[in-house]
């Protein structure tokens, strides 16, 4: 019997994992996919934005000071509307933190959480895929099968971190509300004939927003978002056409783009379970919520899932009390309902509001812009929110070890 059994090992789920070694419990991981081999790094390589809270999370489990290579602060964000005046700018300096957050390399990321398991005590089957999940009162039992072996594993309690389109999430009767934007993200590498300088841009258009965020190497990470229906020409533009095209919609601060890698696109929804809990199961990232990524919030969002959750579990496993009882899991749920309507709130409306070529709503864009830019208390709650802090503050959010 395990005391927890955690279903998907991607970045949350594997997070989770590492989160918890220090408490002693019987933990299990089960991933679908075998966990990425070392590689050279490449242009290529994709990349994820953390905001400076969820750094604090890395920072509490003792991982941060070894992401030597492959990331890159940012200090400055830079927002605007294609087509208007004014400008909202905010900065590292004007709140006193090191960074408003970061850009990672997921292959460095994803390494390091990966070497963290392979020296844990934590149970691992990799690669493996749950076809069955039954509850009883005192835990819950999933059927897996890997390498066509069937086994059964037993759990007080299970933790479901498989993604969007979670199969686990369906096998508890969980139902989703689902909102399609009918738009799609480009997603590739970019290089500039300017240094980034340690500046990231988010440049709203009448489709839609546009982000690029400093990496490494001196290359950048961009998101540039789409309307359906013109997803395909930009994806089929040769190289010295797409950079022409993004240059067009982006302007000139960074001068020239003279370089894009790979490029990849996925469909934008919103998507948000009911509920988190069933019996003694939990929800936690993207099997909980899907955002839009305007505003970089989504991955940041399920790192709070894993400190607030890191939190109750410490405590349980200080007094002694099951993992899986309704009291933690309720706790759970309430802690962070407040979370996510906020932020599901807040990019739902950036969405609305900039993806919007309406006139008079673009001159009350530009006002809004201005506003911020020039009233700090406005300018200080964007900023918070930007770094994962206008919320309830767990102990690993806060850059604290658990209390074990």
């Amino acid at each position: 019997m395990f005391d927890i059994l955690i279903v998907g090992g991607g970045m949350v789920g594997a997070s989770l994992a590492v989160a918890l070694q220090p408490l002693k419990l019987t933990i299990g991981l089960i991933e679908a996919f075998p966990f990425g081999a070392a590689e050279q790094p490449s242009y290529d390589d994709r990349s994820i934005a953390l905001a400076y809270g969820s750094s604090r999370l890395y920072q509490g489990m003792g991982l941060w000071n070894k992401l030597h290579s492959g990331v890159e602060a940012i200090q400055h964000i830079h927002i605007s509307d294609r087509g208007h005046f004014g400008a909202t700018r905010l900065s590292a300096a004007q709140e006193q933190v090191p960074a408003l957050g970061y850009v990672v390399e997921s292959r460095v990321l994803g390494r390091l959480l990966y070497d963290e398991l392979a020296t844990s005590e934590i149970a691992q089957y990799v690669p493996a895929s749950v076809f069955a999940v039954e509850q009883d009162a005192d835990g819950v039992t999933v059927r897996i099968e890997r390498d066509g072996v069937v086994d059964a594993l037993r759990t007080r309690l299970l933790v479901v971190s498989d993604g969007v389109n979670s199969n686990v999430r369906e096998m508890l009767g969980i139902a989703v509300t689902r909102r399609e934007y009918q738009q799609t993200a480009v997603i590739a590498n970019v290089t500039t004939a300017e240094p980034h300088r340690h500046t990231a841009y988010e440049r709203f258009t009448p489709h839609g927003p546009l982000a690029l965020l400093p990496l490494t190497q001196g290359r950048y990470s961009l998101v540039w978002t789409h309307d359906d229906a013109d997803v395909a020409a930009t994806m089929a533009l040769d190289d010295a056409a797409f950079l022409r095209k993004l240059h067009a919609e982006f302007g000139y601060r960074q001068g020239e783009f003279v370089r894009v890698g790979q490029r990849s696109a996925y469909p934008l929804v919103l998507q948000k379970s009911v509920y988190e809990v069933a019996g003694r199961a939990v929800l936690i990232g993207n099997a909980s919520h899907a955002l839009h990524p305007v505003a970089g919030q989504g991955l940041n969002l399920g790192l709070r899932d894993v400190a607030t959750l890191a939190d109750l579990l410490a405590e349980a496993a200080r007094t002694g009390a099951d993992p899986g009882n309704a009291a933690l899991l309720s706790a759970y749920e309430q802690r962070r309902q407040p979370d996510y309507a906020a932020v599901v709130r807040y990019t739902d409306t950036l969405v609305w509001v900039f993806s919007n070529d309406f006139a008079p709503l673009g001159h009350a864009r530009a006002g809004g812009l201005l506003a911020v830019d020039r009233i700090p208390a406005l300018r200080q709650w964007i900023t918070r929110q930007s770094m994962g802090l206008n919320h309830q503050q767990a102990r690993l959010s806060r850059g604290l070890g658990l209390r074990v």
